[in-house]
């Protein structure tokens, strides 16, 4: 698939149009006219007969509603080729949900609003698997439509005009079979919470599923009472009643109004819905957060946590704030309007939803220690988030951003040693992967979840910390900066990061990507020294004796002699699969190490030679 514009560009890509399928079913057909949305009257009425729905009478209250969700979508399970080529560019969500007592359904309204080049009538897929889709309608008019395979498909009217802004709504209820988890925390509440990495988001709400495809969005939830409501961005006003004119006597329920006036990927967009603390942690960036929530000069950080986990939680989170001051010395302003951090439903430790970060339940119930998932979260505010990758295959961008910057804050708050024990850790997980034969880029998975691996995570996170030492300090923290400054709020793929540490370094990076990024394996190094004492010099032989199919490296090596008094460095560009070099010393080396520092991701082998005569 051809990636969009890397440059913070609207999603765009080549139109294709997909007809309807042969023969579907077509619900509501001929339908028209204007109608009003009546969300728990929605939820609770059996499927609709096909006649307009301005003239359906809301019965009596029903419970266990006879009609059938659609059928599950695989989780994780790749698009089909060509599947993103239509001419549709998302611009804002605006997702309407009910959320009752009993926890077990919901009902929704999703309007989406788009911009298409294309002039005139047009085909658009959604992908949406989650719930049942029972009517669809464009500026009033209700559209046909199909609704399988995790598609909901229809055709709209346009305009005439090019460059049209176009908006659609979809009307939906049922139990998400993915991506929003009804059900009982740990503590036995009833809980609602979205959870949609990679491409879940389409369980709860029709969307463009894509990373690349970057809009706004705004959430109203109508849920009980006592129950808190967190989504991303600005919280506009206080929670209140229900307007029980506009949705026929919604005893009890409160409505929440959020809106995220940020661009971002539909798997970071989520509500979650629990009895909450709201803990007030601290302010942020101070001066550098220009979407601070109503203006303000510094961000809120705040924690969301069930009331029996909030001392923990004070502990946990206590150094959220220091960690986005850190990070935003190093990479730039501070992305988004707040930030929460939420005691939630996930199937990861921690989820970076833009703005509100989802922590598992259980890992702050059981009192677990989670401040490295808390710096590794925050980075993804910048790295992830505001620069998001282009596709799933560039997975590196994100996790191993976040998987290397997390722990150096602890190289700014305590030493740098803790940060190094940390990055030798990220080394030995590496080795026990199973991963180490693929390259870091590959779009050769069968399921999505399967990026979330080793090469993503803590090789990716090694592939920065080798190239520090081959571009230079200042070097590899400006060309940082460049690049999230230049594509903050876009979508990026590796060549994007190549390009803004090439302009900082000053040359060709393509042999350290092509070898570390897009190659496979690591050096295995054989090292063989040996002493000439009458010319004063050491001759040291560095074998790479990996595997053929193994990538071949370039590398800068330190090369550490031990001798009588003390030490001596000799730095080295080692290339090729055997690689010889004469090295002066002021003296007899009694033992030579190779990368003392631990810049290097490599393994050795055999002896290191003779030692001193």
């Amino acid at each position: 698939m051809s990636h969009p514009n890397s440059t913070g560009c609207r999603f765009r890509v080549p139109r294709a149009t997909p007809g309807l399928a042969a023969g579907a079913l077509l619900l509501l057909a001929g339908c028209s006219g204007s109608f009003s949305w009546n969300p728990i009257n929605w939820f609770r009425r059996p499927a609709p007969p096909a006649v307009a729905w301005d003239s359906i009478s809301p019965p009596p209250i029903l419970h266990g509603l006879d009609f059938a969700d659609p059928e599950p979508v695989a989780r994780g399970r790749p698009a089909p080729r060509g599947r993103y080529d239509q001419d549709l560019d998302v611009l804002h969500y605006d997702v309407e949900l009910v959320v009752p007592m009993e926890n077990d359904r919901i009902s929704s309204r999703t309007t989406i609003r788009y911009l298409r080049e294309a002039r005139g009538p047009h085909s658009l897929a959604l992908d949406f698997s989650g719930l049942r889709a029972e009517l669809v309608t464009s500026e009033g008019a209700t559209l046909p439509f199909t609704h399988e395979g995790g598609l909901l498909r229809f055709d709209s009217p346009g305009r005439l005009g090019i460059f049209d802004t176009l908006q659609v709504e979809v009307m939906a209820r049922g139990t998400p079979d993915d991506g929003l988890i009804l059900r009982d925390n740990v503590h036995g509440v009833p809980t609602a919470f979205a959870d949609n990495w990679p491409n879940r988001a389409r369980g709860w709400f029709p969307s463009n599923d894509h990373p690349a495809d970057k809009a706004t969005v705004s959430f109203t939830v109508h849920a009980p009472p006592g129950r808190e409501v967190i989504a991303n961005g600005v919280q506009l006003g206080s929670p209140e009643p229900a307007d029980r004119n506009r949705t026929g006597g919604l005893d009890g329920l409160v409505t929440w109004r959020w809106e995220n006036r940020v661009p971002i990927s539909t798997y970071l967009m989520v509500v979650g819905v629990a009895e909450m603390e709201v803990i007030p942690i601290g302010e942020a960036a101070c001066g550098r957060s220009p979407q601070a929530a109503g203006g303000e000069d510094c961000v809120e950080v705040t924690s969301w946590v069930f009331a029996p986990d909030t001392a923990h939680a004070r502990s946990v989170f206590a150094r959220a704030p220091a960690m986005v001051d850190v990070y935003v010395d190093l990479f730039g302003p501070y992305p988004f309007e707040k930030l929460a951090h939420v005691q939630s439903s996930t199937l990861f430790g921690g989820m970076e939803n833009a703005s509100a970060i989802f922590y598992s339940e259980s890992a702050i119930a059981g009192g677990r220690d989670i401040e490295a998932t808390v710096a590794h979260e925050i980075v993804h505010q910048w790295f992830g988030n505001s620069v998001s990758p282009a596709a799933w295959e560039h997975l590196w961008l994100s996790e191993g951003f976040a998987s290397y910057f997390g722990p150096f804050f602890w190289s700014q708050v305590r030493s740098d040693a803790e940060f190094r024990s940390r990055i030798e850790a990220m080394k030995e997980e590496y080795f026990r992967s199973d991963v180490t034969g693929r390259p870091v880029v590959t779009g050769a998975v069968t399921n999505l979840l399967q990026h979330l691996n080793e090469n993503s995570y803590e090789k990716g996170a090694l592939v920065l910390h080798m190239l520090r030492p081959v571009v230079g300090e200042r070097a590899f923290f400006d060309g940082i900066r460049r690049y999230y400054e230049r594509h903050a709020g876009g979508s990026v793929v590796t060549e994007d990061f190549q390009l803004a540490m090439e302009e900082s370094h000053g040359d060709s990076l393509a042999w350290f990507f092509r070898q570390w990024i897009y190659g496979i394996g690591y050096p295995i190094l054989d090292v063989a020294w040996e002493w000439n004492g009458d010319a004063r010099q050491a001759r040291v032989t560095v074998t790479q004796v990996q595997d053929g199919t193994w990538s071949t490296f370039r590398m800068p090596v330190e090369f550490e002699f031990v001798m009588e008094g003390g030490v001596h460095r000799v730095s080295e560009w080692v290339d090729g699969r055997s690689w010889t070099a004469v090295m002066p010393l002021p003296g007899a080396p009694r033992e030579l190490r190779i990368d003392p520092d631990g810049w290097l991701l490599f393994e050795q082998t055999g002896g290191t030679g003779a030692g001193a005569p």
